[in-house]
């Protein structure tokens, strides 16, 4: 009979999880890719310091624990903007849902090709989000 191998990476994994459980943010709002979502985020100039929202959709979500990071789309000006957030950042005040879209994909990079009203997705109406 074979013998079982046990894995060398799981007792490292392990430790790193320890460590980086003490970094994690824990009130985090549930949001998923395809949601339209409102960004708050700490933005420092020079002395000062200030909140600035970043408004869009939600593309893509990837990684795990202190490493997941979510990226956000929207069009100003008829130009699309993407900005990648780290998920547990400080500098990541909050997340607020603002409205649930209909998706059958885990990325939603073909938006990217759409412009007008094509871009906008499907209401999917979800426990989550902030009606309006």
């Amino acid at each position: 009979m074979a013998k079982k191998v046990k894995n060398p990476n799981r007792a490292k994994t392990e430790l790193l999880d320890a460590v980086e459980s003490k970094s994690l943010k824990d009130n985090i709002s549930h949001f998923e890719v395809g949601d339209t979502v409102d960004v708050h985020c700490r933005i420092k100039e020079g002395d000062k310091e200030r909140i600035q929202h970043f408004t869009g959709t939600v593309i893509a979500r990837r990684g795990r624990g202190i490493n997941e990071t979510f990226t956000v789309r929207r069009v100003v000006g008829n130009e699309g903007v993407e900005r990648i957030f780290p998920l547990h950042s400080p500098n990541v005040v909050g997340v607020k849902p603002v409205r649930s879209g209909k998706t059958r994909r885990a990325k939603l990079y073909f938006l990217r090709k759409r412009t007008g009203k094509a871009v906008k997705l499907a209401h999917r109406h979800s426990g989550h989000t902030i009606s309006k």
